[in-house]
């Protein structure tokens, strides 16, 4: 099966999804000149059933800027959502990404995802029960919002849809690997410390360290990690990730890194695809956040 029936099967795992092709509309609550950038506050209908807020922040000038698709994390911190973006968190380095991405001349966006930030008010696992009911999956809806976030910033004339990335950190990870498996506009992929083998999370009896927004019916009748991220290759590909970090177990990390250097090996890419893994648990080092803006400086 080659990958664009692939990427159908899974985007038919992900449940009943708004239409893909609904009408975006974008409002700008406000927007300040930071300093260092220029940041909109943003409010989007991307699904129809209620509003994304979101953020954009850009270089000064006119553009059209290379862009990142920027990932929030999850930590259990249902308040921070989309301000992590701008404000950071325990787990990454500083400055925000917000600070980091514009002064190397790329813009950004981050939306606040599914019962966090602005979108809070119903539990992770009342929102999972209702969609269950509904026929959704919360990871798809998630998903959605992504993918739909990534149709608003290519239309946007001061980016450069050609060069789109996408990264992010924990729940921020596994979505960027997800997007970009899912949607070849994605060129630069970069995920820190959420990189999982299911079976190795299985072995290690680590399945209630990731949210139950993460689990999917019958994925595993269908795809392993390693084939998700498989239909990232031949697009570059950069995976951080901890030894000690329980998320993304060692023997897990080991079948990823060897099955993606083949796939990507047989695609004439291998220079691609790069995992880099520390003597750490699961946050950003200032060596990591190095190798992040290297990649993109390299390859997007």
């Amino acid at each position: 099966m080659d990958s664009t029936a692939r990427r159908a099967e899974l985007w038919g795992l992900l449940g009943d999804l708004p239409p893909r092709d609904r009408p975006i509309a974008a409002s700008v609550v406000w927007q300040q000149d930071r300093g260092a950038y220029i940041l909109e506050r943003l409010t989007l209908d991307l699904n129809g059933e209620e509003t994304v807020p979101a953020y954009f922040a850009r270089p000064h000038g006119d553009g059209p800027f290379p862009a990142v698709l920027y990932n929030h994390a999850h930590g259990g911190d249902y308040a921070l959502g989309k301000e992590e973006f701008i404000r950071g968190r325990d787990a990454l380095q500083q400055p925000p990404y917000a600070e980091a991405l514009t002064s190397q001349g790329y813009a950004a966006l981050c939306i606040e995802h599914w019962m966090f930030g602005e979108r809070r008010g119903r539990t992770e696992s009342a929102l999972f029960k209702l969609m269950l009911w509904r026929g959704q999956v919360l990871w798809g809806m998630m998903l959605y919002d992504s993918i739909r976030a990534l149709d608003y910033l290519a239309a946007r004339p001061d980016v450069d849809a050609a060069r789109i990335a996408t990264l992010g950190l924990s729940l921020g990870s596994t979505m960027a690997w997800w997007v970009a498996a899912l949607d070849e506009r994605i060129k630069v992929c970069i995920d820190l410390c959420c990189l999982t083998d299911y079976d190795a999370l299985i072995e290690s009896q680590g399945l209630d360290g990731h949210g139950i927004y993460y689990y999917v019916p019958s994925l595993l009748k269908h795809f392993s990690a390693g084939q998700i991220n498989a239909l990232i290759a031949p697009r570059p590909h950069l995976g951080l990730a901890g030894n000690h970090d329980p998320l993304t177990p060692r023997a897990g990390l080991d079948r990823i890194d060897a099955e993606l250097r083949r796939v990507y090996a047989e695609q004439g890419a291998a220079e691609a695809w790069q995992m880099k893994r520390y003597e750490i648990g699961h946050f950003e080092t200032a060596e990591m956040r190095a190798e992040v803006l290297a990649f993109l400086k390299q390859w997007l």
